[in-house]
């Protein structure tokens, strides 16, 4: 009995990670954006290319980033899967001053803020992200996103984007995002 229960919760687990991505280990120690301005950081930022993430499964993603009066960030994502747009809204910390490029997100209150760390943006044009949850240092999940502040981000930006991740995730799972037929 204690056997099969073990091989459910297996089964349960890879078909929860077989779309991100999994890696043996702790979460790797990534260095942030120095001197992060969470202000210049606000508004829209488009979806170029992640790491594969089961949340994000459709076209035209985004995310909407506002300052609140109570201090934390409104997160509003959205995608369009199977032509209809889904939202979905979160809140986002700075659990430590110190580091503010170290935000953490949460789109349930059920559920605990997770990483999300901003290790570069030039705030114009583009951005990198990522994420990793850590399961008992036996393994962890890694996410990772390229963001613009348009649509389209022209190859010298995405290669940038692509050297910063370079070394702690591997880069040729990244996908990129379709931006085209998108309203506006």
């Amino acid at each position: 009995m204690m056997k099969t229960a073990i091989v459910l919760v297996l089964l349960l687990m890879l078909t929860t990670v077989s779309s991100q991505t999994f890696q043996w280990g702790s979460c790797p120690t990534t260095p942030v954006q120095p001197n992060f301005e969470l202000a210049g950081y606000l508004g829209t930022w488009y979806e170029i290319a992640k790491l594969p993430a089961a949340f994000e499964r459709g076209k035209c993603i985004e995310a909407q980033y506002s300052l609140r009066s109570d201090g934390t960030i409104k997160v509003l994502n959205s995608q369009t899967v199977k032509g209809k747009v889904k939202s979905l809204e979160g809140t986002a910390v700075v659990p430590n001053l110190l580091v503010p490029a170290k935000l953490g997100v949460s789109f349930s209150y059920f559920t605990p803020y997770s990483p999300y760390w901003v290790l570069f943006t030039d705030y114009k044009n583009v951005a990198v992200v990522y994420s990793c949850t850590d399961f008992l240092r036996v393994f962890h999940i890694d996410y990772a996103w390229i963001l613009s502040r348009t649509r389209v981000l022209p190859t010298s930006f995405i290669a940038k984007a692509q050297e910063v991740l370079t070394g702690f995730i591997d880069i040729s799972r990244i996908t990129f995002t379709d931006q085209l037929g998108c309203l506006p």
